[in-house]
């Protein structure tokens, strides 16, 4: 039996492991899937201060209220950014970390401009106002992936992909404007990373390769953890297997 902590991406919450999660549980295994501030079923507490210092927190609070220990942490999406962070203060809980399709940041970079959609001059300032009070609260990332569905669906059933985007929600902006302190360059425990094959993360692919990482590679799109869920837990197991 193993103890498995999925953080989820952007837009989304614990819900989307729904899929993989019944799997997990099915074969016998313990699974947390804990949902960022400001996502999911709650996002009612999205706020203009809900950035990375306070999803590091998030999780960090579960390791400890739950007395977490021997995980594989599993971080999605925009949740590679946070993991760094959640190792940095509690990764003598971790025993083997796998980035699923995820972001690979470096240490002081930004969601935004690391992923090409803000130039980082422009986000520092947009994060300095929302620092101050003022500027979106929400980033819009919700309705971004729905437009971007329908120019070009997910890998899944047509009524799969309705329960994935129907459950989006926005993501705090601070969490895209905000630096990353904690890079995965700083990561000590083993890291696997699974690679989607239909993604917008190719540039991530190549970070986790220049950290020596393990790339394994799926043939599904970003969203392969509800798409496929079958493919992705065997991928998870063999992995977490091999500590």
């Amino acid at each position: 039996m193993t103890t498995f902590v999925l953080l989820h991406g952007g837009g989304m919450g614990g819900w989307t492991w729904k899929y993989v999660r019944d799997l997990l549980e099915a074969g016998g295994h313990k699974v947390h899937t804990p949902t960022f501030t400001g996502f999911g079923e709650r996002a009612h507490l999205i706020g203009r201060d809900v950035g990375n210092a306070t999803h590091v927190r998030d999780i960090v609070n579960v390791f400890r209220f739950e007395d977490l220990r021997d995980v594989v942490l599993v971080a999605h999406s925009y949740s590679g950014t946070v993991a760094p962070g959640v190792l940095a203060e509690v990764g003598d809980r971790v025993t083997r970390v796998i980035y699923l399709d995820a972001i690979v940041p470096h240490s002081g970079e930004r969601t935004g401009s690391l992923m090409g959609y803000v130039p980082e001059d422009q986000l520092a300032g947009l994060d300095a106002m929302l620092e101050a009070g003022d500027g979106p609260i929400g980033s819009g990332v919700d309705e971004m992936q729905r437009a971007a569905a329908r120019e070009h669906p997910h890998l899944m059933s047509a009524e799969r992909q309705a329960w994935l985007l129907t459950n989006l929600t926005d993501q705090p902006m601070r969490a895209t404007s905000s630096l990353i302190p904690v890079g995965a360059e700083k990561i000590t425990q083993p890291v696997d990373y699974i690679a989607a094959a239909d993604t917008v993360m190719g540039q991530m692919h190549e970070r986790a390769r220049a950290l020596g990482w393990p790339v394994h590679d799926h043939p599904g799109d970003h969203a392969l953890l509800v798409g496929d869920p079958e493919g992705t837990v065997a991928l998870i197991l063999e992995i977490a297997g091999g500590r």
